[in-house]
């Protein structure tokens, strides 16, 4: 892997970790953000079967943007446009990361770390976490994906109510409305996290995981017919490969399969 500077990454069973280390509570400037994609980038090539991002420190998973790289916006607007274009591009490699991304918060979420959190496929966070799109405070709007993913995952009137009014929500809250789909005793976040990346590693097939993403990425916010559409159109992939024929196999024969992601 790469040396890194301002996050962490490993590669154990299949699984890959994405750890944001920019203390005090890994704001995300544009240097992280690339290092993120570039990480991302490794992540491919080893082909893992799932990732885990998660931050360092106690204070935070993630503040959101580093107001301080902010600062030149006003007089260099092409400055502020290529920030505000990494973040998407960013968050959108990984929402489309050809794996699953499960996040495993264990702080402080606010502004851009919230925005990457939404872009994960599964939430996993600790009981001390707050959750919040604190922009509007600031004169801004979340625009790293934020007004489109939040409201399709706790619906749109908690999506405006946490938008327009900028105020934190406890992590129980943040269960209530689906923004997580599990809330663990503090510090047992990434073990939670590890569960479930382990089954999905060791127990699914690479290519039916894969296409059942896009499948649902696709299929999200659009009519039923178009979502039907998008699952049939991944199947021609799955229903040739090699891990359906060894699913098939291994059921036959009763033993675990070997899936090889073909």
């Amino acid at each position: 892997m790469a040396d890194f500077q301002l996050i962490k990454t490993k590669v154990e069973d299949n699984i890959g970790t994405l750890t944001l280390a920019s203390p005090p509570v890994n704001a995300l400037s544009p240097a992280v953000l690339k290092e993120i994609q570039a990480a991302l980038e490794q992540f491919k090539a080893q082909k893992v079967r799932a990732v885990i991002v998660t931050g360092s420190g106690a204070n935070a998973f993630c503040a959101g943007a580093d107001v301080k790289a902010m600062r030149d916006f006003e007089t260099a607007p092409d400055k502020a446009a290529e920030f505000l274009q990494l973040g998407v591009d960013t968050f959108n490699a990984i929402e489309n990361f050809p794996a699953p991304v499960l996040c495993a918060i264990n702080n402080l979420t606010l502004g851009g770390g919230l925005e990457l959190a939404l872009s994960c496929d599964i939430r996993i966070s600790s009981d001390r976490a707050r959750f919040g799109l604190p922009e509007v405070t600031l004169g801004l709007i979340p625009s790293w994906g934020g007004t489109a993913r939040l409201p399709r995952v706790v619906g749109v009137g908690n999506a405006k109510e946490i938008i327009y009014t900028g105020q934190l929500i406890n992590a129980q809250q943040a269960n209530k409305i689906g923004l997580v789909n599990k809330v663990v005793p503090d510090g047992d976040e990434v073990r939670a996290a590890l569960d479930i990346a382990k089954r999905v590693a060791s127990k699914a097939s690479p290519v039916a995981v894969r296409n059942a993403k896009q499948a649902i990425n696709e299929g999200v916010g659009v009519p039923l017919e178009q979502a039907l559409a998008a699952s049939e159109k991944v199947m021609g992939e799955v229903m040739t490969s090699s891990d359906l024929k060894e699913g098939i196999k291994a059921f036959i024969e009763k033993r675990p399969p070997a899936f090889k992601g073909e």
